[in-house]
């Protein structure tokens, strides 16, 4: 496919905060890192920078996504600190550490969030349930008070 030249795109992202983290325009191709210091959802936007609606060439974009110590490229790290083999592996070592803590604690988070949703969720079944017999009782004792003075009236009893 033809690669046209004077077509690009617009890259926005967002953290949880609605912050702008990056936001920049590239060319026909181009290549974005980001390093966001808060964690939770973030919003990527891509905007296509050309105004033509018809013949406006194609786009075609590859979106792949690395988090955590995936997104680490080792090999330039090793170059840029100077770091033997052994080095290297121990900085790898403790970067994996440091993902599986952090790991650790988000399911901590999902589990404190979803014990909280099943006592809130239990709680309102028991208020619930103790409305609807309320209601019976109440409606019952009325239907009794009701047919008694209807039969009082009609003078059957």
């Amino acid at each position: 496919m033809p690669v046209s030249r004077d077509i690009g795109m617009h890259v926005e992202v967002a953290d949880p905060d609605e912050k702008i983290v990056l936001s920049r325009t590239y060319a026909a191709e181009g290549r974005f890192t980001f390093t966001s210091h808060t964690a939770g959802e973030h919003v990527i936007c891509l905007n296509s920078n050309s105004s033509a609606w018809f013949n406006a060439g194609q786009l075609r974009v590859h979106l792949d996504i690395s988090v955590g110590e995936h997104a680490v490229d080792y090999q330039q790290v090793q170059a840029k600190d100077k770091l033997t083999e052994l080095q290297l592996r121990v900085r790898q070592l403790l970067d994996q550490v440091e993902q599986i803590t952090k790991e650790q604690n988000y399911q901590r988070y999902r589990e404190e969030r979803f014990r909280q949703t099943s006592e809130s969720t239990n709680q309102r079944v028991l208020w619930w349930s103790i409305a609807q017999t309320l209601i019976l009782l109440i409606t019952g004792f009325w239907q009794m008070q009701h047919l008694k003075s209807f039969f009082e009236a009609k003078k059957l009893v």
